[in-house]
């Protein structure tokens, strides 16, 4: 797992509308990047953080920050996610986990009783150096984008 101080892995990932979007590019605008890991498109946890993001993206976009939302989920489920809640934030795609896995965000989980591999819900505020500000892991979904917009100077 990354921690603050590190630099952050690049990456180049497609959204909801198959538009590539690179790290390298929102640093040479001079943004911070909100990277927050998630599970899976369409599932309780899932729906809060996007709901909670989305509210407060005026808010992130008054700290120069950008909100981005990673998941292996295709193009086409991010979209249709992306509709049925009417979300205003980015949703990237990575079905290989590279990104995922160079962030540290995949790990085994536990759920009734089993252990299983997947996306650990993590979240990490990239400054406009390339360097890892501040990360969280073990993120409880509900209250989180507030808990990260209170913590972005």
């Amino acid at each position: 797992m990354l921690k603050p101080g590190d630099k952050a892995p690049d990456f180049c990932l497609p959204d909801q509308n198959g538009v590539k979007h690179c790290l390298k590019d929102y640093l040479a605008k001079g943004k911070a990047v909100v990277l927050y890991f998630y599970p899976k498109d369409d599932t309780p946890g899932c729906i809060c953080e996007g709901n909670e993001f989305t509210a407060l993206l005026k808010s992130f976009e008054g700290k120069n920050a950008i909100i981005l939302g990673v998941s292996a989920d295709t193009v086409e489920s991010h979209k249709k996610f992306e509709q049925k809640y009417d979300f205003k934030i980015i949703l990237l795609s990575d079905e290989s986990k590279e990104t995922i896995k160079s962030y540290g965000a995949w790990g085994l989980k536990q759920a009734y009783g089993k252990e299983y591999a997947g996306i650990l819900r993590t979240t990490f505020v990239i400054d406009k150096k390339g360097k890892i500000r501040l990360a969280f892991e073990q993120v409880k979904a509900e209250g989180h984008a507030q808990e990260v917009l209170g913590k972005i100077s």
